[in-house]
């Protein structure tokens, strides 16, 4: 029993460089949350499949591909509660079996409306997959490794949409849409299952002091609390203006004549290296960089990507455009690390930690939902993409102010 589930000192004894059980539940909740980013990435490559089969429209499509953003901002704040106090470990494992069940069942859907429903579905299960893991992380391992892991989390997303970019093209042409589907339940079932047979029970009930509160003062405490808010904002500045990039990345390519399988490769290129900026948040944080100037450098960075992927200026070079899509990817990955790894910290109290990450996560979707409207929006009035760089910039500004605000926050809670 000992040599199965060493205590927090026996892991710390290991020899150096050996996994340890805090070490590998840390990796088994990040490969949990990849497997849930996956039902995420897994729509934009089956669209044509699901046109010609089920004679999807583009408005379902639409829906298709804004369902898990619409779960995230209606119930991020929900999820945060309900892990909190069912449990961490079960709440994401929960999370994981519903994703599994919804996909498993999408593979059989015979109609838009049946895989709409099922897409609702597994929004639920992206957001009990996702809003517990930085908690859980945290409950796992010592403070000295907490900011470094955290960057990793952080490249959850960016790593599981890029995964699925990628794989969706190889696998949809030999095994169908639905059998796509039924590959990334497959996933998911089994990091639920591995879930359960590695990652340590829950606390008795009576051991959480968020279990044993009950749930309007947690809520009333989070939203009263500043750090949450700005939390919240900042990444919803950050993801309004990522996903609409991001997602209008093919047409711009499509014009520069790298469309086709090229296009998607380069797509796929531009959100991988979103993970570079998450990871190296986690090993600056845990170095003793200073939030707020991660943050600004994010920021400025996507500012200057941004003009350099649409600005008229660039309009003949699409290398630097491209390379200025990768800078606004790579480097404005930096903030979600950031944010994810403040969270423990701007959080009001242990207890509080998931809620807070759900509203992180509501307000981040009320970002990826708002803002690829308001950018096409804004580029049919004037006429083009050419100023899509002034709304990115806009949100730069924003987010560096709050990241001031945060920084003052934090000097203020020592």
């Amino acid at each position: 029993m000992t040599a199965a589930n060493p205590t927090p000192s026996q892991a710390t004894r290991a020899a150096p460089g050996a996994p340890t059980r805090s070490g590998l539940t840390a990796w088994i909740v990040i490969l949990a949350g990849v497997a849930a980013a996956l039902y995420v990435g897994k729509l934009p490559p089956a669209i044509p499949a699901l046109q010609a089969a089920l004679g999807l429209t583009f408005v379902q499509a639409g829906f298709l591909l804004s369902l898990v953003q619409l779960a995230s901002m209606a119930l991020g704040l929900v999820a945060g509660l309900m892990a909190e106090g069912l449990g961490l470990r079960r709440c994401v494992i929960g999370g994981l079996w519903l994703l599994a069940l919804a996909g498993l069942a999408g593979g059989f859907a015979q109609s838009a409306a049946g895989l709409l429903a099922l897409r609702a579905v597994e929004g639920v299960g992206v957001l009990l997959v996702t809003v517990p893991g930085p908690s859980l992380i945290r409950r796992s391992l010592p403070p000295s490794q907490l900011t470094r892991m955290l960057g990793f989390w952080g490249a959850y997303m960016p790593f599981g949409t890029a995964a699925a970019l990628l794989l969706g093209p190889a696998v949809i042409p030999a095994a169908g849409w639905q059998g796509w589907w039924w590959v990334v339940a497959a996933f998911s079932a089994l990091m639920a299952l591995w879930m359960s047979a590695k990652v340590p029970a829950d606390p008795p009930r009576r051991a959480s002091t968020a279990a044993g509160e009950p749930w309007p003062p947690r809520l009333t405490g989070t939203l009263a609390a500043a750090g949450p808010w700005l939390l919240a904002l900042s990444f919803m500045v950050y993801s309004s203006q990522w996903l609409a990039v991001v997602g209008f990345l093919p047409s711009l390519y499509q014009r520069a004549g790298w469309g086709g399988a090229l296009g998607a490769l380069l797509t796929a290129g531009v959100a991988g290296a979103n993970i570079i900026g998450n990871v190296a948040a986690g090993r600056l944080l845990s170095r003793g960089v200073a939030a707020p100037v991660l943050l600004w450098i994010g920021f400025a960075a996507m500012a200057l990507g941004g003009v350099m992927a649409f600005a008229e200026l660039t309009a003949a070079w699409p290398v630097p455009r491209y390379l200025g899509a990768v800078l606004f990817s790579a480097v404005g990955g930096l903030i979600p690390g950031t944010l994810f790894g403040l969270a423990p910290r701007l959080a009001p109290g242990e207890g509080r930690i998931a809620t807070t990450v759900g509203w992180m996560q509501q307000l981040s979707a009320v970002g990826q939902v708002c803002g690829p409207p308001l950018v096409a929006a804004f580029a049919g009035w004037v006429g083009g993409w050419q100023f899509t760089w002034v709304l990115t910039a806009a949100c730069c500004v924003a987010g560096a102010v709050l990241a001031g605000l945060i920084g003052r926050r934090l000097a203020q809670s020592g």
